[in-house]
């Protein structure tokens, strides 16, 4: 998985005809680009426009989202703009403030900070308040967000292109466009370690495995730290990690070799190649093909709990199964959605055109190692768990309640076993390493040895769909053009490991992180910020980036503490079944021993804190380490016992069982 964090599950653009509606709404949205202050910005995509004096009203085509952007000639202070807000665009607005935090200086704005508000579980809401100083003057813009979690979730690219292409007057972009950057020499590699181990040390994350990149060439790979808390074995630049969602690039190149042996094509419909593919809409189905099921683009939703609360022992058809009963919740086309089990069937469909003979799973593992790791010689990439394992790897860390960091359980992740062409390669950093040159050698390997067609290899770079401003996502790829340089990526996260791969195709330089800690992801962007800044003198804002995101985890997780209570009281656990049953994610058994109370799912578990929400509900959230943020409401209203669960998009219920 990539974005979305296991640890912190609290975690396209193919040219399609759309309706002259849309059509007219972009050509009006496009001439609506300056705010009355003389602010720049580009609204959301399909989002409709309207002006009410100081006031600038955005609203998504669902109608159960909304932007309002207040502009203030003056403020105390950012908690002050935001008062000033409310009071012009919703007087009556009443909501208790959950928590403020601050957000680095960046784009010309100063004095950012960021507002949310409660609300219960039930609401399905997300309320925030953004507040913006100009560097070059003493007006404020207020951003006033209310919107559904479905909507935010689907159109969290086109709101978030809105946000981070909202400049003051007058700003000026930072481009290293004509910059020739300067090579990664040992004393810029030892500023880029110390800047990764400063952060180690404030985030307490065990181990970090990175590789650098210069000129075409490896410069550096190794470890910083430990692979497991409490135990002196260094991470060193053989140490695998999982490296999660980084294996959908690996995915898309296989899909590249498919195409390169003409046992696919890029544009045949999915279901041709793969009868065994299909969606619960047919329709839906049939305008799928193979380069759809990578590119994020088919409105096909992120919906993990299926596989999530699924057995990793079972076969990778599976996936298909899972399938076979989604629907999409946008339109083909229309806005980046992230789906695993869409680029886990990609895979499957390339091994199977690969090998026909063979089972889809293993026909994947084997078309990998022969096609792709072995003629790079990543000689420790695997998806063999046991094998990972059983030498020189890095174990899982995650939160614990107290905010002390602790090994967690590596149940969670084998449930990504059956969709492994999504989430599941192990790694280390000299083999990640050489996947990058791959990359940077348009498809060759590190020695030269044609592996992908340029062709092919340069197929997965093209835009499929908007991810932000000049952020686009293409096969399995982020392609990032917002300062006048291509910067390609991949992020991976499961529970207790996250990772990057960065690369400059135009400059042949590249990064890779994998990091033992669910804190760990907060290391990934600022690297990413450094590395720019240290080979083309860029403005110096990663550090305070860092700092601020490791402050404002600490904030989150110090009010998530006030929130929870922890022993569960009598009455909240005498309000639990002893079993429940949910068609489509399975069981829990609820444990209560030594004074805990432990969900026991049907491959992994956690112990829970009660949560009492401001309408009068009660939830019951996990609080293991990794695990922390699933929420279960409890719905008092139900005929029997019952427990709801709830993504983005999706909920699912929980309902009393007999015992089995």
């Amino acid at each position: 998985m990539a974005s979305k964090p296991i640890g912190a599950i609290t975690m396209h653009r193919q040219l399609v005809l759309v309706t002259a509606l849309v059509t007219a709404l972009h050509a009006l949205n496009a001439q609506a680009d300056n705010t009355p202050a003389g602010h720049t910005y580009t609204p959301p995509d399909a989002f409709t426009v309207s002006q009410t004096g100081p006031q600038l009203r955005l609203t998504a085509p669902e109608g159960d989202a909304s932007i309002v952007m207040v502009e203030l000639a003056a403020a105390k202070d950012a908690k002050d703009a935001v008062a000033q807000a409310w009071a012009q665009a919703q007087p009556d607005f009443k909501r208790s403030l959950r928590i403020a935090t601050p957000r680095p200086a960046r784009n010309g704005w100063v004095d950012q900070q960021v507002f949310e508000y409660e609300t219960s579980p039930n609401e399905k809401l997300v309320l925030q308040a953004i507040a913006r100083r100009a560097s070059t003057g003493a007006g404020w813009v207020v951003l006033l967000l209310q919107a559904s979690e479905a909507t935010l979730e689907k159109r969290s690219s086109p709101i978030g292109k809105f946000f981070s292409s909202l400049r003051p007057q007058g700003y000026e972009r930072e481009s290293f466009a004509g910059r020739t950057p300067k090579p990664l020499t040992p004393e810029v590699v030892e500023k880029l370690k110390a800047f990764v181990a400063d952060g180690m040390k404030q985030l307490d994350v065990p181990g970090v495995g990175l590789s650098f990149i210069s000129e075409g060439k490896l410069v550096w790979a190794g470890g910083l730290g430990v692979r497991q808390l409490g135990k002196p074995a260094p991470v060193d630049a053989d140490t695998l990690f999982m490296a999660a969602s980084n294996t959908k690039a690996m995915t898309t190149a296989l899909m590249a070799r498919a195409v390169d042996a003409g046992k696919l094509s890029w544009d045949q419909p999915a279901n041709q190649a793969y009868p065994g593919f299909r969606l619960a809409e047919p329709e839906v189905s049939n305008s799928v093909r193979v380069k759809h099921l990578v590119c994020a683009c088919t409105g096909m939703p992120r919906q993990d709990l299926e596989w999530l609360f699924a057995d990793g022992k079972a076969p990778a058809k599976i996936t298909f199964d899972q399938l076979s009963v989604m629907k999409p919740t946008s339109q083909f086309g229309e806005v980046f959605q992230y789906s695993n089990l869409m680029v886990s069937a990609g895979g499957y469909i390339a091994a199977h055109a690969l090998k026909p003979n063979q089972e889809v799973g293993a026909a994947y593992d084997s078309a990998m190692q022969e096609l792709l790791f072995r003629p790079l010689g990543m000689t420790r990439t695997t998806f063999d768990y046991k094998q990972a394992q059983s030498g020189n790897h890095a174990s899982p860390h995650g939160d614990a309640l107290d905010g002390s960091t602790r090994q967690a359980a590596m149940d969670l992740n084998y449930t990504i076993i059956p969709g492994r062409p999504a989430g599941a390669v192990w790694t280390s950093p000299r083999d990640f390493s050489r996947w990058v040159l791959m990359e940077l050698g348009k498809g060759k390997t590190p020695e030269g040895q044609p592996l992908i067609s340029e062709a092919n290899w340069a197929a997965r770079y093209a835009p499929q769909v908007m991810v932000g401003e000049d952020i686009s996502y293409g096969l399995g790829l982020f392609v990032d053009k917002q300062y006048g340089i291509t910067v390609a990526s991949h992020g991976g996260d499961m529970l207790g490991y996250h990772s990057n791969m960065i690369w400059l195709p135009e400059s042949g330089m590249g990064v890779t992180i994998l990091t033992n800690s669910d804190a760990g992801v907060l290391l990934r962007g600022p690297l990413q910020r450094k590395l720019l800044e240290l080979v083309f003198d860029g403005r110096p804002e990663a550090d305070e980036r860092l700092q601020v995101a490791i402050a404002n985890r600490k904030a989150e997780a110090a009010k998530t503490r006030e929130l929870l209570t922890l022993p569960v009281p009598a009455e909240a656990i005498n309000k639990l079944a002893a079993r429940y049953h949910s068609p489509q994610l399975g069981h829990i058994k609820v444990s209560r021993k030594a004074g805990k109370v432990e969900f026991q799912f049907d491959h992994w578990r956690s112990e829970v804190a009660l949560r009492k929400n401001e309408d009068g509900t009660q939830s019951y959230i996990t609080i293991s380490p990794g695990i922390s943020g699933i929420e279960f409401v409890r719905d008092d209203k139900a005929g029997k016992p019952t427990l709801i669960l709830r993504d983005a998009q999706h909920e699912y219920r929980f309902e009393q069982a007999r015992k089995s």
